[in-house]
């Protein structure tokens, strides 16, 4: 097939859209064990902006962008099979995803949930799988009641459905704006802010068994603490400094455990999503030319849901 073009966001610098870069770049043919994506949705999480907040070291720049993609198979490389074929609509979780195609290993690649448009099926993963982590850690179960802390963010809407799956009640702290969609998921909404504790207590005057932290503010440590008796329930990916101090769990880059078990709840994730019970609300969706602007959206306060770069 030869080398095709593709064109993809670069940082040039370190800081905020202001940095970003759209550059050229030839893409070889697959090697064997390999399949290349013609992607059609580039998934965006707050991942991105901290992979290029300033204060790095510059000797890494240029960086490129995204974690996850969505797309068509465009072609594969011998011995890549399992169960893949060139036309089929993928999802993958990737290095540089702020791309128009990309070259991955086979075995990173799902086939997408017919369910979801490419831009939803682009922000699936990272959020899914790192909810279905923090659920696993907690060992929340049937009848538990847990504490959520941002249940209206996109980790935390996913935390909902799948816990609504497993028979968990949830807690779910939000804002105003996000109560409606923390109900709609099978949560109850509580405001974050002083008084959380009794608030908390209210609602779940059973207790809480569990606690997961996607928010990492002083108070969703305290109130954890204050709530939950066994330290090992109580699960966060937002305070590993003082996670590690307290005596709780930190899940995510640094924890070796991880990277193995979100790469395992991949396919439940995209099963859960192909038979209706998890959706991915979408604040924005923009075209692949206006990555700055979307990247200035992701990188302040917006409505609930998950933004994409879409193409075609």
């Amino acid at each position: 097939m030869g080398m095709i073009s593709a064109r993809r966001w670069i940082a040039a610098d370190f800081g905020g859209p202001e940095a970003l870069r759209c550059v050229e770049a030839d893409l070889p043919d697959p090697a064997p064990g390999q399949v290349t994506i013609d992607v059609r949705g580039c998934g965006m999480n707050p991942a991105d902006a901290k992979h290029i907040a300033p204060g790095q070291d510059r000797s890494l720049l240029p960086l490129t962008l995204g974690f996850e993609v969505s797309g068509v198979v465009s072609a594969a490389g011998a011995g890549a099979g399992a169960g893949l074929a060139i036309g089929d609509e993928v999802v993958a979780e990737v290095s540089g995803g702020y791309t128009t195609a990309i070259t991955v290993p086979a075995p990173d690649v799902q086939l997408k949930p017919p369910t979801l448009a490419f831009a939803e099926a682009a922000c699936l993963l990272l959020s899914g799988t790192t909810a279905a982590e923090l659920l696993h850690v907690s060992l929340a179960g049937p009848g538990d009641t847990v504490l959520l802390h941002g249940g209206a963010g996109a980790v935390g809407m996913s935390a909902l459905q799948q816990a609504r799956k497993l028979g968990v009640r949830v807690i779910a702290t939000a804002g105003p704006d996000g109560f409606e969609l923390v109900r709609g998921f099978g949560g109850v909404p509580v405001a974050y802010g002083p008084g959380l504790r009794e608030r908390v207590l209210a609602a779940a005057p059973e207790g809480v068994v569990a606690a997961l932290d996607t928010v990492g503010s002083p108070e969703a440590g305290d109130v954890s603490l204050a709530l939950v008796k066994d330290r090992s329930r109580v699960v966060t990916i937002a305070d590993a400094p003082r996670a590690k101090a307290d005596g709780y769990v930190f899940i995510g880059a640094s924890n070796p455990a991880s990277g193995p078990y979100r790469v395992g709840a991949r396919p439940r994730v995209i099963a859960m999503a192909a038979d209706g019970d998890l959706v991915v609300p979408m604040a924005a969706s923009f075209a692949f030319e206006d990555a700055p602007a979307a990247f200035a959206l992701l990188t302040r306060p917006h409505a609930p849901g998950k933004i994409a770069l879409v193409r075609g």
